[in-house]
């Protein structure tokens, strides 16, 4: 396999594909050379503003409620240092290594961009540790989502002064200084304003909504597919998917979402067609393209804040020459909004399949299938738990989608009076996907096996070809088994995206 392409940060040209490519697959990242000479500029607007002695937020005086109080200039890289280790107090299990290096990426990006007046130094240490492999130890637990992500950046910086833990294998962890030091890096020391750059931005949050796109895009498709099967295993009806219908709802993601299952669907000889009139299907047939409209609505929605948000200047104050203006960029609000509802609409993919494996399972409502799918019911259960299993999710899923960003607690005394919780919405997003992830595999896993139970007829190209991919990891089941490591093998299939690659794949070869 060949090296992923290095990724170039200019402050303003970042894909989502990139930082997926840094934190995921260990592209290399590098700080263009007009992205060089901003950031030094604005380092001499800095250390001029120093020089002059003039009160500015966050380079000569205290910090929140305390910023009415001027430290004096022999006091300032203290000052800088004082405010990374006071402010890394966050708790709880550690973030996941490819949400941190995302969340370090975002963070040099942003001050690539050449209004935060840090050294150059400090934004090639942050890709330091991406290109050395280094991944701060980041607990999942403290950042309020205003005044920007500020322990979880805390616990970011403090690795840079070669404090705290870092990543070791085995999920344990080590002295951030050894790293350091194996990896050939020195320790930095903050100068002026760099501690509260380094801390002020939406960075987690963007890092956070930026991954659950990429995923969320992929797991939509892999819920397309299980749809698929599910929809000719359940005989269900053609003509709820005929592109006149959907044109008349004039919303474009419903016609895309008809259009792929209609291509999935094609050649079927289980799926009625338009004419054969059966009664009204239910809704997790009649519906898919309305209901996945709305998943896919959220994700371009999300898509949209998140290619703004890793591009942005999120701290503060901004330089912009030797004026230095102090604002709220840093507030999370507009990235927490998307994760809530990013989290809302991917868990629409889990409940509505969870609702066609339910009926999968369900002699009087499967059209012929055996119950629970049984090689010999009575004797043998077939897949009697893993809807139960499906439905645990769900339940776990709906009280997740509850948004964090209506539940605004104030903070430094009340100058940070009303806060987005954007973290909390990007942990809770998190934990839905990978709880959609195991509802969808669930649903192959039995959708796969019903198809097979209505031989000799043959499902459509796509649900053929997803048969075929679910087999490669997933025998019939014949005897009662325990069908939960069938489930973990059909989530990680998902997870890597290989599932999804493979039936594209024999889609292209047969087109």
């Amino acid at each position: 396999m060949s090296e992923p392409e290095p990724v170039v940060l200019d402050g303003a040209h970042l894909r989502i594909a990139d930082v997926v490519a840094v934190a995921r697959a260990g592209a290399r990242p590098e700080l263009g050379m007009l992205a060089r000479t901003r950031v030094e500029a604005a380092r001499g607007h800095v250390r001029a503003a120093v020089a002059s002695g003039r009160p500015i937020y966050g380079v000569n005086t205290g910090f929140g409620r305390l910023s009415d109080r001027t430290v004096p200039r022999e006091d300032l890289l203290a000052l800088q240092r004082n405010l990374v280790r006071s402010h890394a107090s966050g708790v709880g299990p550690l973030l996941p290594d490819d949400l941190v290096r995302a969340t370090l990426l975002v963070r040099a990006n942003g001050l690539a961009r050449g209004h935060s007046g840090v050294r150059v130094d400090v934004v090639e240490r942050l890709l330091d540790l991406l290109r050395k492999g280094i991944v701060p130890a980041v607990p999942e637990k403290g950042s309020v989502g205003a005044s920007g992500d500020l322990a979880p950046l805390a616990h970011i910086a403090l690795t840079l002064l070669g404090e705290g833990e870092v990543v070791a294998e085995h999920g344990r962890t080590r002295p951030a200084a050894a790293a350091l030091s194996q990896a050939g890096l020195a320790p930095l020391v903050l100068e002026e304003k760099e501690g509260i750059s380094l801390l002020n931005g939406t960075c987690l949050m963007a890092a956070y909504l930026t991954l659950l796109v990429h995923d969320g895009e992929k797991l939509a498709r892999a819920a397309a597919l299980a749809a698929a099967v599910s929809f000719d295993a359940l005989r269900g009806n053609l003509g709820a998917l005929d592109p006149r219908l959907h044109a008349a709802r004039n919303l474009k993601a419903q016609e895309d979402a008809a259009k792929v299952l209609r291509s999935l669907l094609e050649g079927s000889s289980l799926a009625h067609p338009a004419s054969d009139y059966q009664g009204q299907d239910p809704y997790v047939l009649r519906c898919i393209p309305q209901v996945f409209a709305a998943t896919w609505t959220g994700l371009r929605w999300g898509q949209e804040v998140a290619e703004g948000e890793i591009n942005a200047s999120s701290d503060n104050p901004l330089v912009f020459g030797e004026e230095f203006l102090s604002g709220g960029n840093f507030h999370g609000q507009p990235v927490a909004l998307a994760l809530d509802t990013l989290a809302l609409a991917l868990s629409y993919l889990g409940g509505f399949s969870e609702r066609r494996t339910a009926r999968l399972v369900d002699s009087d409502l499967s059209r012929g299938l055996p119950p629970f799918l049984s090689p010999s019911p009575g004797l043998s259960s077939g897949y009697m738990i893993p809807p139960y299993v499906a439905a645990s999710l769900v339940a776990e899923d709906q009280a997740l989608v509850h948004p964090a960003s209506a539940m605004s607690l104030p903070t430094s005394a009340n100058q940070e009076d009303f806060n987005s919780m954007g973290a909390t919405a990007g942990w809770k997003a998190w934990k839905v996907v990978e709880n959609v992830r195991r509802i969808i595999a669930i649903e192959l896993l039995i959708g796969c096996e019903a198809l097979e139970s209505r031989r000799p007829q043959l499902g459509g190209r796509g649900s053929e070809a997803v048969l075929a991919a679910v087999r490669r990891r997933v025998p019939p089941l014949h005897e009662d088994r325990s069908p939960a490591p069938d489930v973990e093998r059909l989530t990680e299939a998902i997870r890597s995206e290989q599932l999804v690659h493979e039936v594209e794949e024999a889609l292209r070869s047969k087109a």
